[in-house]
């Protein structure tokens, strides 16, 4: 861009004969280009510099009665007006926008216009302000829709930990308790273990409950079993919904760790929905699961219209990516090949989470 904008100030140097001395053109030019290296690290210093450098040129051209006027390259100082918005704070905007005004005030003295030119360079500063608060409202939004579907993966995933395990845990206390209590004729040793398995036991579960506890929603502590990969055989259909799902198990699944099941279910019933929803003219959605010794992968393929209007940075696919990459996988959601929208995760089997 910069590159661009010295190409346009050397034409019009070489072709226009109406410009202004060329001391105070290169100043001018030099206002415009240097100040754009910090537009988004420091804007409203880039905007002082530019601003300030021109409101001192165009006073030297009143005071001095010089003829002539500045390149049309100057323009490009709408980039300093949109940068000053998109990434200035509200007192650096305040600034700014103070600056730029009392140029465009002395430029149209200096420039002598008519009323329809002066009212169009307000508006054209005007505008690149009001897109570059437009743009950076977008983002502000944006990014919090991004977290919070991030924060609602880790809660959900948090709460399945929380019943998965605890459940388990419980069940090791409560044996531990009545390992105690018909341990008297055994030998001393093993009523000691049991102690010690009784302590070690019921400290995780206060501990997992103080932490998990934290992300939780609400405070509920009934220990549900959570849904697994056998459950995923249950969100294939028949023929008469459309679009058909089906579902196909491959491999083995016998030592997944529970958060890793319950994560496969899930990615799976949301990518079915995401398919009902947004798979324009689909019939089938085909949802593959493969166990493998070290991993577990889970590909839906549909076969609706490229032009479903499914975008990657989607909320769904969001959540579902922090899931993966929660337990340590990986995870893809695109167009597939041929026809239709892919989806594919990639979760390691014991699933320990980051």
């Amino acid at each position: 861009m910069i590159a661009a904008l010295i190409c346009w100030s050397l034409l019009e140097v070489v072709l226009r004969q109406d410009l202004a001395p060329r001391p105070l053109l290169l100043l001018a030019v030099l206002a415009v280009l240097g100040p754009l290296l910090w537009r988004r690290t420091h804007p409203l210093f880039a905007v002082a510099v530019s601003f300030g450098t021109l409101t001192i040129v165009d006073i030297v051209r009143i005071l001095t009665g010089s003829q002539g006027a500045l390149p049309n390259s100057i323009s490009a100082t709408l980039i300093l007006a949109y940068a000053l918005f998109r990434w200035g704070s509200g007192r650096e905007a305040a600034s700014g926008l103070g600056a730029i005004l009392l140029w465009l005030a002395l430029t149209n003295i200096a420039d002598t216009t008519s009323l329809a030119d002066s009212v169009a360079a307000y508006g054209f500063f005007l505008f690149a302000a009001v897109l570059g608060a437009a743009i950076r409202y977008h983002t502000k939004i944006l990014i919090r829709d991004i977290d919070q579907a991030k924060a609602r993966e880790r809660e959900q995933l948090a709460r399945e930990l929380h019943d998965t395990v605890a459940h388990h845990v419980s069940g090791i206390a409560i044996q531990a308790q009545a390992g105690r209590a018909i341990a008297a004729s055994q030998p001393e040793r093993a009523l000691e273990t049991l102690a010690i398995i009784e302590d070690a036991a019921t400290r995780t579960l206060t501990e997992l409950r103080a932490i998990v506890g934290v992300l939780r929603a609400t405070q509920d502590t009934e220990f549900a079993p959570q849904p697994g990969v056998a459950e995923v055989e249950r969100l294939a259909t028949d023929g008469q919904t459309r679009p058909r799902v089906e579902v196909t198990l491959s491999g083995e699944f016998d030592d997944l760790s529970p958060a890793v099941e319950a994560a496969i279910y899930r990615l799976a019933q949301e990518s079915i929905t995401n398919a009902r929803r947004h798979a324009r003219h689909a019939t089938q959605v085909t949802v593959a699961v493969t166990g493998d010794a070290d991993q577990v992968r889970l590909t839906i393929d549909d076969d609706g219209s490229a032009a479903g209007g499914r975008a990657p940075g989607g909320y769904g696919l969001v959540g579902m990516r922090e899931r993966a990459s929660l337990l340590g996988g990986t995870f893809h959601a695109g167009p597939a090949a041929e026809r239709g929208w892919r989806v594919e995760a990639v979760l390691p089997r014991t699933g320990t989470p980051r």
